[in-house]
């Protein structure tokens, strides 16, 4: 399949749809169509980036046989629908993060793709940023072996409990928000699935998880610490340390640079690959490949599903269900 000859759909007119939008001019292409449960936001999304349909409801987008890839928006409580019905319908689906709310959620639908010959990803920056592909190479490689990853992610959200960050209804919380990309980065980095998970999590007024913290040790002995917060601030920071050296990494979710130190000179360089600036278009441009060559393990959906598997067994673990949710 010719990758130019691509067509993607968006569902969602949001900060995402537009980056979407955007990423796709960069790739010498337009997108061919948009639907929002909204339609009049749909119509004027569709103006603005020259899209050539709009579907006049959600339903329609899925039965649209000239579309190939639907990139879904939408808050992660609707993903499993929405991706459920474009997977039945024949479409390549690239989703937001988180991309379900569980692994049983996660399980039927990389179950149904493989069954319909199709590709599923999660669109995490951490799997597709040129940065993280030269540094899994060099953790490991010239710095040794992994030892310990430590990172944190923290944001301060005001206590309205109406909006997604807490509010149950939209699987609110820390950890499907940002501990997301926290786990990307250490399933990114070990060698192999962590077996051994502690952790401690404090709930928000609603029930949603607040904050915690997770110790997380594979059969190999790499370990890792994570930290989230919806309610207090802190760095996007990661650290690899291996035997020979250390990375670290700000602002890790999109990261386009990294500072290497030697552990025994103390020696720091800076590498600096790829562009924070075009996130969306490496996701897609991967996404394409995929497409095209039929090879699956260009999106890293196994490590998609590592990360699921331990937010579900941590859920699990807290008690903490979402309205409605089968686990």
């Amino acid at each position: 399949m010719d990758s130019r000859n691509l067509r993607w759909a968006v569902l969602g007119t949001g900060v995402i749809a537009n980056e979407m939008a955007r990423a796709l001019q960069k790739m010498g292409k337009k997108l061919y169509a948009v639907g929002n449960r909204t339609h009049e936001k749909a119509v004027a999304f569709a103006e603005k980036y020259s899209v050539e349909k709009v579907y006049d409801s959600i339903d329609e987008m899925f039965d649209d046989a000239d579309s190939d890839i639907i990139y879904i928006t939408t808050p992660h409580n609707t993903h499993y629908g929405f991706i459920k019905r474009a997977l039945e319908n024949g479409k390549h689906v690239l989703a937001e993060k988180s991309i379900t709310l569980n692994s049983r959620e996660l399980n039927e639908l990389t179950a149904l793709a493989k069954k319909k010959g199709l590709i599923l990803g999660e669109a995490m920056t951490i799997w597709h940023m040129p940065l993280y592909k030269a540094l899994r190479r060099i953790a490991g490689g010239e710095l040794g072996r992994v030892q310990i990853i430590t990172v944190n992610f923290g944001s301060f959200k005001e206590y309205d409990m109406n909006n997604r960050f807490f509010n149950m209804q939209l699987a609110g919380g820390a950890l499907l928000d940002i501990g997301v990309y926290a786990l990307s980065v250490v399933l990114g980095f070990m060698s192999e699935t962590p077996a051994e998970i502690l952790s401690r999590w404090r709930p928000s007024p609603t029930g949603s998880d607040e904050q915690s913290a997770i110790i997380l040790k594979n059969d190999s002995g790499e370990m890792a610490a994570v930290a989230l917060s919806m309610h207090s601030k802190q760095p996007k920071r990661a650290m690899i340390s291996c035997e020979k050296g250390y990375i670290e990494i700000m602002e890790f979710p999109r990261a386009d640079r990294a500072v290497i130190t030697d552990a025994e000179s103390g020696e720091r360089r800076e590498l600096a690959v790829g562009d924070s600036a075009n996130a969306l278009f490496y996701e897609m441009t991967d996404m394409e490949e995929a497409v095209r060559t039929g090879d699956d393990s260009l999106m890293m959906l196994s490590r998609t599903k590592d990360v699921m598997d331990i937010m579900t067994r941590l859920r699990k673990e807290w008690n903490l269900k979402y309205p409605n949710e089968l686990w």
